[in-house]
């Protein structure tokens, strides 16, 4: 294996599958980058046996080849080589060497043989949305997805094509996310829930373009395809929440209240609930709803706070708490002006979502306070 390629393109390339690559694994194979060429293209692999990717890279193969080395290794050397024409090759005793001006490194390599194939996959169905478009989507959902592995299901999120539209939730038992967005020439309905992992490494990838991004679901793995990269995910087993069920349809309180305002109120109000001061307690945000007038405030061991706003208020007045970073990472998401708050009891749930069109909604379960 001999080729030459410029740093920016195998820098892309390996930063595109370098999060595929197992970083606890009993097999060293996985820990590694697989490396083949084919006529003037390079490609390069990386699973981790739940998510793998593939990335081609134009460049000058002067003898073909393919072997593995240890990501971490190729990738750092790489990093920080000069910006200039590399070459990389197999040598007679079986290393790599990677040359670039007046550096050289030789590193170990791994069988290739020994390195796993992607899954093959039959796709069942399939959509076709714009890069940028599924980007945003997965932005302003993907915070809300669980940490929590006692619930598999809700560390992924749920893509559900209905009615020519798709819908992207998460869930994470506090909280819920769902950004929607219609789609051309879908002619079926299904759905599926593609782990929060994935996503992430997807959002890295993709470009902020129209470029287009085809998703294929087959019966247990999800193919992302764009014009020189693959992703091959496993879908997420079990049944996700039934969450038009779970958001109210009937507000007894509504603010509608300029967004940066708010998230302002509660950037500065949550210094105080977060405090250094007993880590293990959780100060919620108390939220108070009078006629024209919300104070936002939150008291402590550490000091208290208190913020005044006056936003469009209807409905009933209402005293209600919430742990202030929900808030935080839906109001990061949004990207409106305005948006409506609407409030049922001080048990349920605040519904935040946009005035204009409806295709985001956020819901955040509150917090029992302290008489």
């Amino acid at each position: 294996m001999n080729f030459v390629c410029e740093k920016e393109n195998i820098l892309k390339a390996i930063n595109s599958v370098i999060n595929g690559v197992a970083s606890k694994t009993t097999m060293p194979i996985l820990e590694g980058i697989l490396i083949q060429t084919n006529e003037n293209e390079v490609k390069l692999t990386s699973y981790d046996l739940e998510i793998g990717i593939e990335y081609i890279m134009e460049s000058k193969v002067e003898e073909q080849g393919n072997t593995v080395v240890n990501a971490t290794m190729f990738s750092e050397i790489i990093r920080k080589l000069p910006n200039k024409e590399i070459r990389i090759s197999i040598n007679d005793n079986g290393l790599l060497e990677i040359e670039c001006e007046s550096s050289l490194y030789k590193l170990a390599t791994m069988n290739p043989d020994e390195f796993p194939e992607l899954p093959k996959i039959n796709i069942e169905n399939s959509i076709e949305i714009e890069q940028a478009l599924l980007k945003n989507m997965i932005r302003k959902t993907i915070f809300a997805v669980s940490t929590e592995e006692n619930r598999p299901i809700f560390t992924g999120c749920l893509f559900e094509i209905s009615d020519g539209k798709l819908n992207i939730v998460a869930v994470d038992g506090y909280r819920l996310a769902i950004k929607s967005s219609k789609l051309n020439n879908v002619n079926s309905n299904f759905s599926c829930v593609i782990p929060g992992k994935t996503l992430n490494e997807i959002n890295k990838i993709m470009a902020d373009s129209f470029d287009t991004v085809k998703i294929g679901i087959a019966k247990n793995q999800a193919l992302f395809e764009m014009e020189n990269c693959k992703i091959v995910t496993r879908l997420l087993d079990g049944e996700f929440l039934k969450y038009q069920n779970a958001i109210p349809s009937n507000w007894e309180t509504r603010i509608k209240v300029n967004k940066a305002e708010i998230q302002d109120c509660f950037e500065r109000i949550s210094l105080i609930s977060s405090s250094s001061i007993e880590k293990e307690k959780k100060y919620p945000v108390k939220i108070s709803i009078e006629v024209g007038k919300v104070v936002i405030s939150c008291a402590n061991q550490t000091g208290d706070a208190k913020e005044e706003i006056s936003p469009e208020t209807e409905g009933k007045e209402l005293e209600i708490g919430f742990n202030p970073r929900f808030f935080l990472d839906s109001l990061k998401a949004i990207d409106d002006d305005e948006v409506y708050m609407e409030f049922g009891t001080n048990r349920s749930p605040c519904i935040i979502k946009s005035i204009e069109d409806g295709d985001y909604t956020y819901m955040i379960l509150p917090i029992k306070m302290k008489d």
